[in-house]
């Protein structure tokens, strides 16, 4: 059993949430040719500070950065660098923020410039597989139901999904039971229970689902080479309907001016 979320700690998640995506609306402004992905950290941090906050994932076990910055091949957990960003790349921006002890979470894939239709597609088939995963989470299920739904969204469309990587419970901690695959059968797995907070996050890859770990110690590459998509959103547990914390409403507004 996990323990439900009160009604107040709900609020500091939401507030929390609503600055992870706030944070990534504003780094969505600067993704063009030539950038630095430590361009886009750097932004990201004064953003987050800016709004009294501080960046949930520098220092956490360790890690430099305030962002996670994923390109191409990389799956998840990038080291923010000199790399500048080229047309047709694709780009994991993954931040997480801490404050009033609660943690918000939240990542979105962006395209640079023009990239090639099957990429694209990628990009649209994981971003379905999250909302997938959001419809299958209500109170009362089961975490597989959630899994199961991501999954057979992305292998019905001829992806391939990560087994080592998964989403996870928030809260006081970035990190909190129960784990949430994005594989896995319905009905299998810890009950859902209203106000359970979690966030969910498929990692779709367009080849084989193997993974590698970087030499930097962080980075999660497709053993292939090939494209991974990374979409992720903080939800709670509901009897009817998850209820979202986090959105990408503000990243949907910056890109339709663009």
């Amino acid at each position: 059993m996990f323990l439900a979320k009160t009604n107040d700690e709900v609020e500091l998640l939401r507030l929390n949430s609503d600055l992870v995506s706030r944070t990534l609306a504003e780094v969505a402004k600067h993704i063009k040719p030539g950038v630095t992905t430590q361009k886009l950290d750097s932004i990201a941090e004064e953003f987050i500070r800016d709004h009294g906050a501080v960046p949930g994932f520098l220092g956490y076990n360790g890690y430099p950065a305030t962002l996670c910055i994923s390109v191409n091949d990389a799956v998840v957990h990038g080291i923010p660098s000199s790399y500048e960003l080229r047309a047709g790349d694709i780009v994991s921006v993954d931040c997480g923020t801490f404050l009033h002890g609660f943690y918000g979470d939240s990542a979105y894939t962006f395209s640079v410039g023009e990239v090639k239709p099957e990429v694209q597609r990628l990009l649209k088939v994981t971003r379905e597989c999250l909302e997938l995963g959001i419809e299958a989470a209500v109170a009362g299920g089961r975490v597989g139901d959630i899994s199961y739904a991501v999954q057979s969204h992305a292998e019905s469309n001829g992806y391939s999904v990560v087994r080592e990587l998964v989403g996870h419970g928030i809260g006081r901690h970035m990190h909190e039971k129960p784990e949430v695959p994005n594989y896995g059968a319905r009905g299998r797995g810890p009950k859902l229970v209203d106000g359970m907070a979690i966030c969910i996050e498929p990692m779709i890859n367009l080849g084989t689902k193997h993974v590698y770990q970087d030499l930097d110690g962080w980075t999660i590459r497709t053993r292939d080479g090939k494209p991974s998509a990374h979409f992720e959103l903080a939800i709670v547990v509901r009897k009817d309907k998850a209820e979202r914390l986090s959105t990408f409403k503000y990243i949907d507004e910056v890109l339709r001016l663009s």
